[in-house]
C-alpha cells in the first residue's frame, strides 16, 4: 500500500523540487496542494477553508486519509502586506479571532485528524529568535509538535538559493553574498550558510515516511548530508 501523502506549497522554490522528487518514488501517492487561482497542475484548496474546516477541507482532496503532510509554506511581510498577514501564512492564528487558524498549523490540524503519523514542516534557521518572522517560525514549529504526530520533522534552512516565480531583489543580492560567505562559514555558523532549494528538497524526500517517533530538527550540515544519503 502506497503511503498517502499531502504537499503544501508545491508551486514554491522548494515545493517545484519536492513535487518532482516526491512524484519519482513509487512508493508514495502524492497530492500537491496550491492556493486557488495559482496555475499548474497541483490540486487547488482554498486555505480560508481550510482554516476555517480543516478536516473537512482535506478530506475532499484525501478521501483515503493522510499519512505525510508536508507544508513548504511561507511568504514574507513584504509579498503578504503586514505582519498580521504573513503570520496568518505561517504561523498559530489571530488571537482576536480564536475561531480562525493560519494555513500552516490548519494543515497540520487536518492532516492529524485524517490520521497522519508525520508532519514535515520547512522553517527557518534562527527559528523562536529576536524580530517578528523568527518568532512567527519559532511559534509555528512549537505548535505544529504539540499536536501529537508521532513524528515531527523541522528543516530550519539557512538563505535558500533557486530562482523563485516571484521578484525578489534584495533576496537575490543576499544569495550572491550568502553563497559567496558560505565556504567560510564552520561550526555553528554553517547552520546560516546557503543552501540549494533543490538540496532542502532532496532531504524531504528521504525523510517522508521515515520510520521512528519523536521530533527532530535539521540544519543546513544535516539537510545536505540526509540530501545525498
Amino acid at each position: 500500500m502506497k503511503t498517502q501523502v499531502i504537499l503544501a506549497g508545491a508551486t514554491g522554490l522548494i515545493g517545484r523540487f519536492l513535487d518532482a522528487g516526491l512524484t519519482r518514488r513509487s512508493d508514495i501517492a502524492l497530492t500537491p496542494l496550491t492556493r486557488l487561482g495559482s496555475s499548474g497542475s497541483a490540486q487547488p484548496i482554498d486555505f480560508e477553508g481550510l482554516c476555517s474546516g480543516p478536516e473537512t477541507t482535506l478530506r475532499t482532496v484525501a478521501p483515503s486519509g493522510i499519512d505525510v503532510a508536508i507544508s513548504c509554506l511561507g511568504t514574507t511581510i513584504r509579498a503578504a502586506g503586514s505582519q498580521a498577514a504573513m503570520y496568518r501564512v505561517d504561523h498559530d492564528h489571530d488571537h482576536d479571532h480564536d475561531h480562525d487558524h493560519d494555513y500552516v498549523l490548519a494543515l497540520a490540524r487536518g492532516a492529524r485528524a485524517l490520521g497522519a503519523r508525520q508532519f514535515i514542516l520547512v522553517s527557518s534557521v534562527g527559528a523562536g529568535g529576536p524580530g517578528f518572522y523568527l518568532r512567527t517560525k519559532g511559534a509555528t514549529e512549537r505548535d505544529v509538535a504539540a499536536l501529537g504526530f508521532a513524528r515531527v520533522d523541522l528543516l530550519r534552512p539557512g538563505m535558500l538559493l533557486g530562482k523563485r516565480a516571484e521578484v525578489r531583489p534584495l533576496e537575490k543580492c543576499g544569495q550572491r553574498l550568502a553563497a559567496a560567505l558560505t565556504p567560510l562559514m564552520v561550526g555553528k555558523l554553517s547552520h546560516y550558510g546557503a543552501i540549494s532549494a533543490e538540496t532542502v528538497a532532496g532531504a524531504i524526500v528521504q525523510l517522508t515516511g521515515a520510520a521512528g517517533d519523536g521530533c527532530r530538527t535539521y540544519f543546513n550540515p544535516q539537510i545536505t548530508r540526509i540530501a545525498h544519503l
